[in-house]
């Protein structure tokens, strides 16, 4: 692999995903994986009486970018609502693809610049958003 693929950056965000532990009693959980590199997630979405993600759990089984994308998500999703998730999400994927400048408003997704040019890559980085997308709404419902 490339060494400015995996940046510092990327690998100590990586090396973070411990901060995250599986919720006890989760409002909704969800799993995903992906068929292009295997990686999979699993994200534990509670919500406060509001219907905003009180507390998130992660176990992640991934390459360093997509426990790195886990991490950033975990770190930023607290307070947040299932539409905002949602829209980070799409904004990450247009950025990705090209089809936008910017990765969107939630911090720190920039560091995956350098993963851009390459597609196959994209699916792990997408993966916790997808899961905790899908989490979140299960758990307003």
């Amino acid at each position: 692999m490339s060494s400015a693929l995996y940046t510092t950056d990327i690998l100590r965000l990586a090396a973070s995903t411990f901060e995250f532990p599986r919720l006890a009693n989760p409002d909704a959980s969800s799993e995903k994986r992906s068929p292009v590199c295997g990686s999979t997630i699993v994200v534990d979405i509670s919500l406060d009486s509001s219907g905003n993600i009180s507390a998130v759990g992660q176990d992640v089984k991934a390459c360093a970018l997509g426990q790195a994308s886990a991490t950033l998500l975990g770190r930023h999703i607290t307070g947040q609502s299932a539409a905002i998730v949602e829209a980070a999400k799409d904004q990450l994927q247009d950025w990705l693809s090209g089809q936008a400048d910017t990765p969107g408003d939630w911090p720190g997704l920039s560091v995956f610049e350098p993963a851009r040019r390459l597609s196959a890559r994209h699916p792990a980085i997408l993966l916790p958003f997808e899961a905790a997308t899908q989490a979140a709404k299960e758990a307003a419902h």
